[in-house]
């Protein structure tokens, strides 16, 4: 049997007239990393306060590892987590910052140069706080995060303002996470980021679960994209007609006719062109990504 490390049945958290969550159910599977994607304000940073128990659902109801959260602190000592972003002391330094924490929760302090070079930073241990990179805060956020070795570990968007090597860097340190045991909720409103690590999404819009399964499961559920160049961009009205009167959906996007078809729809499309007296200069298939099935499920325009 599958074991489930959260579960959310009808949870619901209101503020005056607005619901930041509503009737919200989903389920993310122990050992995973899961994506909890949507965009800025749709309700993932209120879903992860009630997770933690640091506020109170107005209904509905939710389990961590087993417990409900009506009584946080039958799991919070098996639970890591670091939501908006992690706070330290300046003046001390990466290591300092975490022997502070360790003693303060009880942990042992064996753990502090374990985790620095569990995230990369047992060479600037010793540095000051405030001389840390945001990418380097971010990590030593992490590495406190996993003080008390978490069954679960929830991250609030542990990318955000990070340039390309430091998302990079916080992708490898959540794989390897997963990939020892460790639970990873991550939230992020950045989707080809999840897209790259989540095995699970559960994902979010206007404070709705519009979705929550297996990454893949939801990608291949849309159609792929025959994308065809005609070698002369003068034919690329001729060709659109034809395949839209066979009945494909069809979008022109930079001298391009991208198809909503099928992938052996290809064939047919390259014989509908060479029918007409047209050459393709290419002819190819894409899978929608996770940013454009997004977008589809929404009916949101980029």
């Amino acid at each position: 049997m599958k074991k489930i490390a959260i579960t959310a049945t009808d949870l619901t958290k209101i503020y005056g007239d607005r619901a930041a969550l509503s009737h919200g159910s989903f389920e993310v599977p122990a050992g995973a990393v899961c994506g909890f994607v949507g965009p800025n304000g749709s309700g993932k940073t209120t879903t992860i306060r009630m997770l933690l128990g640091l506020i109170s659902p107005s209904s509905g109801s939710a389990t961590v590892l087993g417990e409900s959260i009506a009584h946080p602190e039958r799991y919070l000592p098996k639970i890591g987590a670091m939501i908006e972003g992690p706070a330290f002391y300046p003046a001390l330094s990466g290591r300092e910052n975490l022997k502070v924490l360790a003693e303060l929760g009880g942990f042992p302090l064996s753990r502090v140069d374990e985790l620095l070079a569990k995230v990369d930073l047992a060479d600037r241990g010793g540095s000051k706080f405030k001389t840390y990179s945001l990418g380097m805060k971010q990590r030593l956020g992490i590495a406190a995060a996993l003080l008390p070795n978490p069954e679960l570990l929830i991250l609030d968007e542990p990318t955000n303002g990070l340039d390309p090597q430091g998302i990079q860097e916080i992708r490898n340190i959540i794989r390897d996470l997963a990939d020892s045991g460790t639970t990873v909720f991550v939230s992020s409103h950045i989707l080809s980021e999840l897209e790259m690590i989540s095995e699970y999404l559960v994902m979010l819009r206007e404070g709705k679960v519009i979705f929550s399964g297996r990454t893949q499961e939801l990608l291949t559920s849309n159609k792929p994209v025959v994308i065809a160049r005609p070698e002369y961009e003068v034919d690329l009205a001729k060709l659109t007609k034809k395949i839209d009167e066979v009945g494909y959906s069809t979008k022109v996007i930079e001298g391009t006719v991208h198809i909503s078809a099928p992938a052996e729809a290809s064939a047919e499309i390259n014989r509908l062109a060479f029918d007409l007296g047209i050459t393709l200069s290419s002819i190819s298939v894409a899978q929608p990504t996770l940013e454009e099935t997004f977008f589809e499920m929404t009916g949101d325009i980029k």
